[in-house]
């Protein structure tokens, strides 16, 4: 099968991207930033942006399947700028499903993890993909050639995310960079909020398989019933996972562990929430969450990956 994967410069796009070649799949790399640099065998590259529906559908033409990933991410950042994020993920959504409607293609939609969120006023992000999701039940249900399955990670993390300041370029900030880059430089690590909210981590690799699995099943069967959601078997709390870190970096470093340091939650962050998945989703397309990579060691091959691959440059800049 050659699969388009849009957003495929991307950080799970690169673990997805893997995954594909691994099982034998071409990859049509689609993104609105030049990255042909860097491509393995068996991968082409499309310059183009979702929002450009004519560009979608000359990408969708050369494909047999569609993974979209491609979104404007961030909690306060589309607070503070919300047209970005409605224009790609609403609209650039409704151009890959209408796309793929119109070739027959299977398709594989990445929504959120804490789609129920969207009722407590949480982010842009989070009702924007939200409402994509409501648009892929629309196409499943009335459309000729509507097969988009819904796969709904909560944080994944893992080797080559990016790194936002003050440590990295990064717009956006994500959990498990944020509390390594400073467990590592011995600086306390910041949770918003108390911690004991519950934001369940699931390591990239174990994504990356849910992704492409699903978009197997979804060519032999169509798309699944329910959304597929993935995440870890057990729950922990921020304030668990932030002492992981700590602990393993300390390890590393030949360093006492980071203290911890609680700030005020920041605007579209709820209070006591509890964002995990319910696993039982993944027996729709074969796989059970008991074979993920542990917390634990998903930490400790993540900080291995950081500690090697950034810390050094960091240092002597």
């Amino acid at each position: 099968m050659k699969v388009l994967v849009t957003g495929g410069a991307g950080f799970i796009a690169s673990w997805i991207r893997r995954e594909l070649l691994a099982r034998g799949h071409s990859v049509l790399v689609m993104d609105h930033q030049d990255r042909r640099t860097g491509l393995a065998p068996g991968e082409e590259f499309f310059l183009g942006d979702v929002r450009d529906a004519t560009a979608v559908t000359e990408a969708a033409a050369h494909v047999d399947g569609i993974i979209h990933l491609a979104a404007v991410l961030g909690t306060q950042e589309t607070i503070s700028n919300p047209r970005p994020s409605a224009e790609t993920n609403i609209l650039g959504s409704l151009n890959v499903f209408e796309a793929a409607a119109q070739y027959n293609l299977s398709c594989v939609y990445a929504g959120v993890g804490n789609h129920f969120m969207r009722l407590q006023g949480t982010g842009c992000y989070t009702i924007t993909k939200s409402a994509a999701e409501d648009l892929a039940r629309m196409y499943n249900a009335y459309r000729d050639g509507g097969r988009i399955t819904i796969v709904r990670p909560v944080n994944a993390y893992g080797p080559g995310q990016s790194i936002a300041a003050p440590f990295g370029t990064s717009k956006v900030r994500k959990v498990m960079p944020a509390l390594t880059c400073r467990a590592l430089t011995g600086t306390d690590i910041e949770v918003y909020g108390d911690g004991t909210q519950i934001s369940d981590c699931v390591y990239v690799g174990d994504v990356a398989k849910a992704f492409v699995t699903a978009l197997e099943h979804t060519a032999v069967n169509g798309p699944t019933e329910k959304p597929v959601e993935v995440g870890p078997l057990e729950s922990v709390t921020v304030n668990d996972i932030a002492r992981l870190v700590a602990e393993y970096a300390a390890s590393v470093t030949g360093r006492e562990p980071v203290g911890i340091k609680h700030l005020p939650m920041r605007p579209g962050e709820v209070p006591n929430a509890v964002v995990k998945s319910d696993t039982t989703t993944l027996q729709q397309i074969g796989m059970t969450a008991a074979d993920f990579v542990q917390l634990d060691e998903g930490i400790r091959r993540t900080v291995d990956y950081y500690n090697e691959s950034w810390l050094p440059g960091y240092l002597a800049a």
